[in-house]
């Protein structure tokens, strides 16, 4: 079996996101399974000098979008045994302060779209699937089914298309479908949704097989709370829908050999989690006190995360005996809100604005508990990274957090849940996880069988070899 895994991002050359963990780590987990996997990105300014110098010029061809005729340069690397294919544009991907939110993302990603089935044209490798990922290669199955099917080389390939997180559609103006895409008058009709283009629904209604990043949020996206207006069609192309649970690369993710931890541990020699407590401590200016739970938040700022909830009940979550450092930047009224309790309450609240992955690395290794309140959540890697360093998760019950972790309540449990978007229910869990932190020897327990969860590749790739299968008939 040959797929041709198509992403807007992918570890190890440029990341914003979770996309970049899945498209970094799926694809080789995929050829352990004796799959062969490649990945195609594009080659973006921002990739690092190192990683440019193992590119090697394959040649270049032109990309057909509309009434433009644009220049495509293509490299290739191989990295642990999986080759990647970065088209290059200088034009689309040489640009500075990120690689999304320009005005012309819709051309950028059209083009890119439309590349990723010309690449095909010139390289010797027929895939049997070509896996998309969110709106960026959303154009993909409709271009495929449009403009490509009458070439013998593309007749028998399939297309899967993986929602990552359902809020970013690709929705822009009526013009994009003909100025842009330059569809014929009959398959405008494929992405016009609601009196605009919308690429994901395009997507929806082309390719042969819907996938999600958990089984729980392919269920929570047909209903209109989680569709953000998509669940109509969706409902109606059911038949299609699947959800896989992400997996977490357990390599890079390991504190034993963690360079980025203040020390290494394991499972039987635990030891080192407290000294990377108490550094971490000594880090935010927090008291350094081992008696203390230590609850970490590392996360983007946003409403959708849940900090409604931790704002409402901040003062109570302090009063039990918690210390709280959160990890992350967005919404100005967030930053703000973490600004003031840091000030409020020295050596017991720290807050670190921005993203800082050693930083996030030693949280995960120093906090006693990850708060995870999140009103919408596809997947989430953070509680399985969690799990994976010994730091018991509080979740809402919601997408993959619902479907990675169990109350430890009951049989099984690997952290503490709530299940309605309630900042008391989360202030019970809350309640719960610090009872049981005063419990040494079961606390003690806990964490054992936290750092024993398997959230590896290896199960979830078996799933996704399933699902291609049933694609292929």
């Amino acid at each position: 079996m040959k797929i041709l895994y198509a992403a807007s991002e992918a570890l190890p050359f440029i990341a914003s996101g979770g996309l970049a963990d899945v498209a970094g780590s799926l694809p080789g987990a995929l050829q352990k399974e004796g799959v062969e996997c490649r990945v195609v990105l594009p080659l973006y300014s921002g990739i690092k000098e190192p990683l440019r110098e193992k590119l090697e010029y394959v040649t270049h061809f032109n990309v057909p979008l509309s009434w433009r005729n644009q220049y495509c340069g293509l490299f290739k690397a191989e990295v642990d045994g999986v080759t990647y294919y970065l088209l290059d544009n200088e034009y689309y991907f040489k640009r500075e302060g990120g690689i999304y939110g320009f005005f012309d993302d819709a051309e950028r990603f059209v083009f890119f779209s439309k590349a990723v089935l010309e690449l095909l044209t010139v390289i010797d490798y027929e895939p049997d699937i070509i896996n998309c990922n969110d709106w960026q290669t959303a154009m993909v199955p409709v271009f495929l089914n449009v403009f490509y099917r009458g070439v013998e080389k593309f007749r028998r390939i399939r297309t899967v298309f993986t929602i990552h997180n359902i809020q970013y559609q690709g929705k822009y103006g009526m013009e994009i479908a003909t100025d842009i895409c330059g569809l014929p008058g009959y398959a405008v009709n494929m992405v016009a949704y609601d009196g605009a283009v919308n690429m994901m629904k395009g997507a929806i209604e082309q390719c042969d097989m819907i996938s999600t990043v958990s089984p729980s949020y392919a269920q929570e996206i047909l209903d209109s709370w989680f569709g953000f207006g998509l669940d109509k069609i969706l409902r109606e192309k059911a038949y299609k829908l699947c959800g896989i649970l992400n997996g977490i690369d357990v390599v890079g993710y390991n504190p034993q050999t963690d360079p980025d931890v203040y020390a290494n541990y394991t499972v039987k020699k635990p030891a080192g989690k407290a000294e990377n407590k108490a550094k971490l401590q000594e880090r935010l200016g927090l008291e350094v006190n081992p008696d203390k739970p230590l609850v970490v938040v590392v996360s983007r700022l946003v409403g959708m995360k849940g900090l409604d909830l931790i704002r409402y009940i901040f003062d109570e979550i302090v009063g039990l005996g918690c210390q709280f450092a959160v990890l992350g930047t967005g919404d100005y009224i967030y930053e703000n809100f973490f600004w003031e309790k840091a000030a409020a309450y020295p050596g017991t609240v720290a807050f670190w604005q921005g993203f800082v992955p050693e930083l996030a690395r030693k949280m995960y290794a120093g906090g006693d508990i990850l708060l995870m309140p999140s009103k919408s959540e596809p997947c989430g890697l953070a509680q399985m990274v969690a799990l994976r360093y010994g730091t018991i998760p509080i979740i809402r019950e919601t997408g993959g957090l619902r479907d990675s972790i169990i109350d430890l309540g009951g049989e099984g449990g690997n952290g503490f849940t709530f299940k309605t978007y309630n900042a008391h229910d989360m202030l019970d869990a809350i309640r719960r996880a610090v009872a049981l932190y005063g419990d040494k020897k079961a606390w003690k327990a806990a964490v054992a069988h936290a750092m024993e969860c398997d959230f590896s590749w290896a199960s979830s790739a078996k799933k996704y070899i399933e699902m291609y299968n049933r694609v292929l008939g």
